[in-house]
C-alpha cells in the first residue's frame, strides 16, 4: 500500500471523526479505510487510534504522527502547486479557522461567495475560540484578532476592533450607568470566562499611572460563549464586556448601549494569516485575493457601532 495514500486516509479519518465518514468522503469502503490505518500501524509498530463503534481518538503516538502527516501532505500539495505554477486552477479542500462570532457573522458569508465563484473548491471552516496551531492542525487560512507575535506566518492586515462595555437600556433604567471603571464593582456583570479576564476586567491606566487598572467586577453570571453573555445583557441582567463586532448590530438596533467609551483599551488588529509558503497554492491565493478587500470593507463598516 502507498504510504502517502494511507496518510491521506488517516488524516481524513481524523478530520471526519470516524473511519466510516472518511470512507464516504474518499469514496472507499470501510474495509479499505481500516486497512490503510492498519498498514500505518504495522509499519510504525505502534497503535495510532483507539476505535469504538461510534468514534475514534488518537493515542499518544497517533497524536505525534498526525502532526507529521499533516505537514508531509501540506508540503506535498505545495510542491505540486509550485510545479504547476500559474496554470493551476483553484481546487481541492480549503481549511480555514476563525473565532466563533467573527467566523459566523463576517467570514462565513464571504466564504460562501468564494465557493460560489470557484466551483472546484470545497471548504472546511473551523469556528474555535482558542488558539490554533496552523501547521499542526492543517489550516490554510486563519482570521485572527490579536497582536501577532513575530513568526514565519504571512499576515494581511484587515482592520481593527474595540473592546467595549455595554448594557441594555432596561438595565440602565434600574441602575445608573457607570462613569468610571471603578463603578463597575457596584453593578451586576455578565462575565465571559474564555476572554481570559474572569472576574477582573483590565482598563488603561488613569492619569500618570503606568500600569493597567484591574477592576474586580461582580459577575451575577459567568458563561463560556459570547452569544450567552450578549443574550443575558440584552435581557437586562447585567453589564458585559465584548469585542465591538460582537455587538455591532445590537448597538445599532438600540438593544445595547455602549458604556465607558473613554476608558477603552487600545484597539486590536485583525489579520488573515497564512503559513509560510501556502500562498503559492492556488486555492489559498485565490481566497486571500477574494476575501481581503471584502473583509477590509466589512471591518471598516463595523468599526464604529
Amino acid at each position: 500500500m502507498d504510504r502517502i495514500d494511507a496518510m491521506e486516509v488517516f488524516v481524513a479519518a481524523l478530520d471526519e471523526g470516524s473511519l466510516a465518514a472518511a470512507g464516504r468522503r474518499l469514496g472507499r469502503s470501510p474495509a479499505a479505510v481500516t486497512r490503510a490505518v492498519h498498514f500505518l500501524e504495522d509499519r510504525l509498530g505502534a497503535r495510532l487510534l483507539h476505535r469504538t463503534t461510534r468514534a475514534i481518538t488518537l493515542t499518544e503516538a497517533g497524536a505525534r504522527y498526525a502532526e507529521t502527516c499533516r505537514r508531509v501532505l501540506a508540503d506535498l500539495s505545495e510542491a505540486e502547486m509550485h510545479a504547476a505554477g500559474d496554470r493551476a486552477a483553484p481546487r481541492g479542500v480549503l481549511t480555514l479557522t476563525a473565532p466563533i462570532v467573527s467566523g459566523t457573522r463576517i467570514l462565513r458569508p464571504i466564504l460562501d461567495g468564494f465557493l460560489d465563484h470557484y466551483g472546484s473548491v470545497q471548504a472546511r471552516l473551523l469556528l474555535l475560540d482558542r488558539p490554533v496551531h496552523l501547521v499542526d492542525e492543517g489550516i490554510d487560512v486563519a482570521l485572527r484578532i490579536a497582536q501577532l507575535p513575530d513568526s514565519s506566518l504571512i499576515a494581511v492586515r484587515l482592520g481593527e476592533v474595540r473592546r467595549v462595555v455595554c448594557a441594555a437600556p432596561a438595565y440602565l433604567r434600574r441602575r445608573p450607568a457607570p462613569t468610571a471603571p471603578e463603578h463597575l464593582v457596584d453593578h451586576d456583570c455578565v462575565s465571559f470566562a474564555q476572554a481570559g479576564e474572569g472576574e477582573v476586567w483590565n482598563f488603561p491606566p488613569a492619569g500618570d499611572a503606568k500600569l493597567a487598572r484591574p477592576v474586580r467586577v461582580r459577575p451575577r453570571l459567568t458563561v463560556n460563549t459570547i452569544e450567552a453573555a450578549v443574550g443575558s445583557a440584552i435581557d437586562g441582567h447585567g453589564i458585559t464586556r465584548v469585542y465591538s463586532y460582537q455587538v455591532e448590530q445590537e448597538v445599532r438596533d438600540g438593544r445595547l448601549v455602549l458604556l465607558l467609551e473613554d476608558c477603552e483599551p487600545p484597539k486590536l488588529p485583525v489579520h488573515l494569516i497564512v503559513p509560510e509558503g501556502r500562498l503559492a497554492i492556488a486555492k489559498v491565493r485565490a481566497f486571500v485575493d477574494f476575501a481581503t478587500p471584502r473583509l477590509r470593507a466589512e471591518f471598516a463598516r463595523i468599526a464604529t457601532p
